[in-house]
């Protein structure tokens, strides 16, 4: 199983990204997809989720609003667009996937990581 992820860079705040996650070597439609992100110095936070076939999705209080998970199965790929960017929202953005999450909301829940994508977001 391979998780890329993309789309990450610099940007002004009240700006926008969209953050990409090409899957492969899995069945992408029968995973949930979870975004979790690493700011320097913090442990990893959980920031959004996504079920398998995109009819659940789950996000942590702090991007509530103002991010927006979701998948192309027939792209194995899975999106994270993110509106209304705050400096604390500076990270390193990974994508995981799980074929059945035992929490979405934790990244024990997931069995594959992909390598990370660094955001960084200017005051």
């Amino acid at each position: 199983v391979q998780l890329q992820a993309s789309g990450g860079g610099l940007v002004q705040a009240g700006g926008s990204l969209r953050l990409s996650c090409k899957a492969s070597g899995l069945a992408f439609s029968s995973y949930a997809m979870g975004w979790f992100r690493q700011a320097p110095g913090k442990e990893r936070e959980f920031v959004a989720a996504i079920s398998g076939s995109g009819g659940s999705t789950y996000y942590a209080d702090s991007v509530k609003g103002r991010f927006t998970v979701s998948r192309d199965n027939a792209k194995n790929t899975v999106y994270l667009q993110m509106n209304s960017l705050k400096p604390e929202d500076t990270a390193v953005y990974y994508c995981a996937a799980d074929s059945f999450p035992k929490d979405y909301y934790s990244d024990y829940g997931y069995d594959y990581w992909g390598q990370g994508t660094l955001v960084t977001v200017s005051s």
